[in-house]
């Protein structure tokens, strides 16, 4: 693969060509992450509002019909609803992994077989969080344990 950098005229809007054979998932993972690493979350704590890098987060919890977002030593508010969040990270590193939940994998240390055919997985911060049983088939195909 050849790239090939060239600087931008100032006024100029910056552009991204991507030249390729055929769109396939590796091309489209690139652009979700070309997109995805200029998107910030807007989230709120204490009255007073704050821009997030998603890929700082390690998961997204709703509960009481709040949705909450934990990073590595904070918990914000958010505005959005799980669904809207999935919507959003869907082509990064997030994962459903219960109806209230959703983490982000590349804050994951480790994951272990848990009670009743459901994991758990080791956030690099040391908290633990569940895998419901009917998420852990679609874990184990994004981790490519296990073929679809």
């Amino acid at each position: 693969m050849k790239i090939t950098i060239q600087d931008c005229p100032e006024g100029e809007e910056e552009e991204i060509i991507l030249r390729c054979r055929s769109v396939d998932e590796q091309v489209m993972k690139l652009i979700y992450a070309l997109k995805s690493g200029r998107e910030k979350l807007t989230v709120s704590k204490q009255d007073k509002i704050f821009q997030i890098n998603p890929k700082e987060v390690y998961y997204f919890e709703a509960v009481d019909g709040k949705v909450f977002v934990y990073m590595e030593n904070d918990v914000y508010d958010s505005r959005y609803r799980l669904y809207e969040l999935e919507g959003m990270l869907e082509n990064n590193d997030f994962f459903r992994c219960s109806k209230s939940m959703i983490i982000n994998l590349a804050k994951v240390k480790n994951f272990s077989p848990y009670f009743q055919g459901r994991f758990e997985a080791t956030m690099k911060n040391g908290e633990k969080v569940v895998i419901s049983r009917q998420y852990v088939p679609e874990l184990k195909e994004k981790l490519g344990l296990q073929r679809s």
